[in-house]
């Protein structure tokens, strides 16, 4: 948000895009804009150069504001750390110039105000342990009674196929859900992360996720033959959709074609769910597109995982 519209405010923007560290994806025209862009995850930092900057520069004290998304904290930190840096070098720049060095920087992070790794870490702790039990407890419940032969005796009962599949997978979605009380009520009581969302959109899309891990589930169990075999085949889907969750590492700063690659992994979806729950107060509205992307890939997968699982029998 650039107010003062001035060769010297234009000089500290192309300052900070000119090292490679920072882009411009939007150009506000009022500070709501601001706070538009940062809520809906449009942008990580934004800039706010009041009118009248270039004249207080001139008159030796000039300010600009700094706003960063503090849910990611490491993204926090290490962009408030460049963002000094270069707001330092622009001003060591005009004093080699003969002119007063004059910035002063103040920098504000939203949603996470302490930049507290535990306040972006702890709520995505909820995806990774309900996507280990289910995919992990489905596919081995199913694939020991394969084992022992009483699959076959079910597959020649009266049960129809959805009724036994909707007995091997109800147990395991109810254990995710008290996992997800569970962990929820260690976040607030024992960390103290703030959640500031509706626990009704966190259980909607605990939901969704946990009908995508309990699919991934049912398609290992048709393609394992033994417990060692889906035990070894569900950490094997699992590892990368960690790693490609943006919960080790950020994916904006993962290479584009992963970056890519991530839009089909659920479980990246659901963290910036969770993540917008606890710590921005999300509505449905403004998670809508990971909303969607749960139910498509949890139809998709159940689906497959369902017409799989009838030619197994």
């Amino acid at each position: 948000l650039d107010r003062d519209q001035s060769h010297d405010s234009r000089e500290l923007v192309s300052a900070l895009t000119a090292g490679g560290y920072f882009d411009v994806v939007e150009r506000a025209q009022r500070d709501a804009d601001l706070a538009d862009a940062l809520d809906h995850g449009r942008a990580a930092l934004a800039l706010a150069i009041p009118a009248g900057y270039a004249r207080d520069l001139a008159g030796g004290q000039a300010t600009v504001q700094l706003l960063f998304d503090g849910t990611n904290s490491n993204q926090a930190t290490i962009s408030k750390g460049n963002a000094e840096r270069i707001v330092q070098e622009v001003a060591l720049a005009r004093a080699a110039r003969g002119r007063a060095p004059a910035l002063e920087l103040r920098s504000r992070a939203w949603y996470n105000p302490d930049l507290a790794s535990r306040n972006y870490n702890v709520p995505a702790v909820i995806g990774l342990l309900l996507s280990l039990v289910c995919q992990l407890l489905t596919a081995l419940a199913v694939v020991r009674e394969r084992e022992i032969g009483t699959l076959e005796q079910l597959a020649v009962s009266p049960l129809r196929p959805i009724e036994l599949i909707l007995g091997k997978t109800i147990p395991f979605a109810l254990i995710a859900l008290v996992d997800l009380v569970l962990i929820t009520g260690m976040a607030l009581l024992w960390f103290r992360v703030p959640f500031r969302g509706s626990p009704l959109l966190l259980l909607g899309a605990t939901l969704l996720f946990v009908a995508c891990a309990l699919g991934n589930g049912l398609l290992i169990s048709t393609i394992s033959k033994t417990q060692q075999e889906a035990f070894l085949s569900a950490f094997l889907a699992y590892m990368p959709m960690v790693l490609l969750s943006g919960f080790m590492f950020p994916v904006a700063s993962m290479p584009q074609i992963f970056q890519w690659i991530t839009l089909a992994n659920p479980m990246r979806h659901f963290l910036v769910i969770v993540r917008g729950v606890f710590l921005k107060g999300v509505t449905p509205l403004d998670v809508a597109p990971e909303l969607g992307a749960l139910a498509l890939f949890a139809l998709v997968v159940l689906g497959l995982a369902t017409r799989r699982f009838h030619r197994a029998e």
